[in-house]
């Protein structure tokens, strides 16, 4: 089974009047999707912020290129997805979940909303008790099973920017109570602070992809009988630098990061999965896959 999965995208509206502004905005985000959506893969996911601030034109306009493709696409909910309307009008737009989770042949695939709603000041990471709780349900019923979480925010304490303000989801809600009780391997996808980053913690690896803008590049995770394996896949394109200054003089919350990209180590790793009671063992990208490829 592959996975590509997407960091934040930050598809944004471009001023009609402003010619080169939209010219080099549907230049970088065509490109980049097709880049992303034409990758051999079960699965397309992206982990929020697909758009920089959610809406209605936003959506439809993201969608309508990301429709062209015949893939299956998933879409966690990002802070900046839910700026503009309310989740149940953001949902019946997409035709998304707001949180499931789906039982394959090899693990279990966990979507998770970890967003506040139009809430402009505080961008950092919240959970409902009734998600809360739903998503401990699904842990604890997993077993030994492997586990694939797919989430906007970061874990506190866990990733590269995860300790910062509003760089999480929120440290008042004991994320670890219910992390705690999965047997076996998990993985959790985030992104979020712009910064690819991946570290381990118990029997939990956490990989977190930096943003499109900053690093043109996405991951594909394939789960085999006994390992998992991420991979960052590294777009040589010379069109999608070339858009850049154009966007960035233009384009509002959204800040360009000079550290977004990590280490071999922080960008590609892989998990084995040595027996049925799942003693994960975690290998450095360099050491056993080649952590990147490039398309």
């Amino acid at each position: 089974m592959k996975l590509a999965i997407l960091g934040d995208l930050h598809y944004h509206e471009a001023d009609e009047s402003t010619e080169a502004w939209v010219t080099a905005r549907d230049a970088f985000y065509k490109k980049m999707l097709h880049h992303f959506m034409s990758a051999e893969a079960d699965m397309h996911i992206s982990l929020g912020d697909l758009t920089n601030f959610g809406t209605e034109r936003e959506i439809n306009e993201v969608y309508d290129i990301i429709e062209q493709y015949d893939a299956s696409f998933f879409h966690v909910l990002g802070n900046h997805d839910t700026y503009s309307q309310t989740k149940r009008d953001l949902l019946t737009l997409t035709g998304q979940a707001r949180y499931q989770a789906l039982t394959m042949d090899k693990a279990i695939l966990v979507f998770l909303d970890t967003t506040r709603e139009m809430d402009l000041t505080n961008w950092g990471g919240w959970m409902d008790e009734e998600q809360l709780s739903w998503f401990e349900n699904v842990i604890v019923s997993s077993g030994t099973k492997p586990m694939l979480v797919f989430a906007h925010h970061p874990i506190h304490l866990t990733t590269t920017g995860s300790d910062r303000d509003k760089g999480s989801i929120d440290p008042s809600i004991d994320m670890w109570r219910i992390l705690s009780k999965k047997q076996g391997t998990a993985v959790y996808f985030n992104g979020h602070t712009h910064v690819d980053s991946i570290t381990k913690q118990n029997n939990w690896t956490f990989v977190q992809l930096s943003a499109c803008l900053d690093e043109h590049a996405f991951r594909m995770v394939e789960l085999g009988d006994d390992y998992i394996d991420v991979t960052a896949v590294d777009i040589e394109d010379a069109e999608l630098p070339k858009q850049l200054p154009e966007i960035h003089l233009h384009m509002k919350h959204f800040s360009p990061s000079a550290h977004a990209r990590g280490t071999e180590l922080e960008r590609g790793c892989r998990v084995m999965l040595t027996n049925e009671q799942e003693q994960d063992v975690f290998v450095s990208a360099d050491a056993t896959a080649p952590g990147q490829g490039h398309v």
